[in-house]
């Protein structure tokens, strides 16, 4: 089975090349539908099928950073992107992004990326798990009590409300996004913007694992406005994110070619699938995406603890990461069809 692996020049390893079309087809699907790159599978993905942490963290960004502006372009023209609140978070971004590949490349330097990267991702894996279902579980409380009130339930409550606490907030300069209908302090989309970059050159993500909740439960984004304007920071993060790595010797081009034809053509289905599966449906989608991301990265990490088991754990974190790709994948595509179907019925009802 030797013309299954393909030799990477700059990473030097052999790589499962279908690997690679799964996860660039899948994530491109993924991304496009929950407003990210999708490197918070495509990091532990590359890193499970074989490449070295700091190689798999440059390789995904520079495959991420032209999906993501294929699905902004798409967003766009559906009217979920408020490219002011983009722009306004680049300056965030773009410093704590090469505050956080420093931190990356002294990392490395004293043999400890591998384990440090692994744990920040399990920890935020599980932060964000804990904040998704949270929310889903007190807004369907509202829900219960408006019903038993005999109140009309309101379709734009959330179950965690931060950002009203953080609009109170009124450090000049204040600024309208309309697009987002949101009025606060230009400081708050600039502090989470450095927060999510950081994060970003550290994991190796555009930082839509965390932008995509932040806009939602700190700055107060719908959540379809949410998913693209993540996106077009997804998009110009990585540009600057792929140019750093490549500098520095860490993007395995290759790899990250075979991806990008892949993911070009999922990021067309994730994008329109937005259109027909909105709100609460994105969030729960989110969120069981990001415990089976959770479970695959600590089978990588209970070798270092249990190394009689480290076989057997390679082999379950690949299939798990590789079937999580796909079935995601195959959700979205599945329900865009459904709700593309409807809306032909509907339209040919009504004529």
């Amino acid at each position: 089975m030797e013309w299954l692996y393909i030799l990477m020049p700059i990473a030097g390893v052999k790589i499962f090349w279908p690997g690679l079309i799964i996860l660039g087809i899948g994530v491109g699907v993924i991304g496009g539908f929950f407003g990210m790159g999708g490197a918070w599978m495509v990091t532990p993905g590359l890193n499970i099928l074989g490449f070295p942490m700091a190689f798999a963290i440059g390789t995904d960004i520079a495959h991420m950073a032209g999906k993501s502006l294929i699905s902004t372009m798409r967003h766009g023209k559906f009217g979920n992107v408020d490219y002011k609140l983009g722009i306004i978070m680049l300056v965030g971004t773009v410093v704590g992004f090469e505050v956080g590949a420093q931190m990356i490349m002294w990392l490395e330097r004293i043999g400890k990326v591998d384990m440090v990267v692994r744990w920040i991702y399990l920890g935020l894996l599980g932060f964000i798990t804990w904040m998704v279902f949270t929310d889903i579980a007190r807004r369907k409380a509202k829900d219960k009590a408006a019903i038993a009130a005999g109140q009309e339930v309101d379709k734009n409550a959330t179950g965690l409300e931060w950002h009203k606490t953080l609009h109170k907030i009124k450090i000049p300069p204040m600024v309208h996004l309309d697009v987002a209908g949101i009025y606060c302090s230009a400081w708050l989309p600039i502090a989470v913007s450095f927060f999510t970059g950081w994060l970003a050159g550290i994991l190796g993500i555009g930082g839509g694992l965390i932008r995509m909740p932040a806009l939602i439960y700190l700055v107060g984004c719908p959540t379809h406005v949410a998913v693209g304007t993540d996106l077009f920071e997804v998009a110009i993060s990585g540009l600057y994110g792929a140019a750093s790595y490549t500098y520095k010797g860490r993007t395995e081009l290759v790899a990250a070619i075979i991806m990008l034809v892949g993911a070009a053509m999922g990021a067309q289905v994730g994008a329109v699938a937005t259109k027909y599966i909105k709100g609460y449906g994105i969030r729960i989608a989110f969120g069981l995406a990001v415990i089976g991301c959770a479970i695959s990265v600590f089978l990588k990490l209970l070798p270092v603890y249990v190394p009689s088991i480290s076989q057997i754990c390679d082999i379950i974190a690949t299939y798990m990461i590789l079937g999580l790709v796909s079935a995601l994948a195959l959700y979205i595509t599945i329900k865009m069809i459904q709700g593309a179907k409807n809306e032909i019925a509907m339209k040919k009802a009504k004529a």
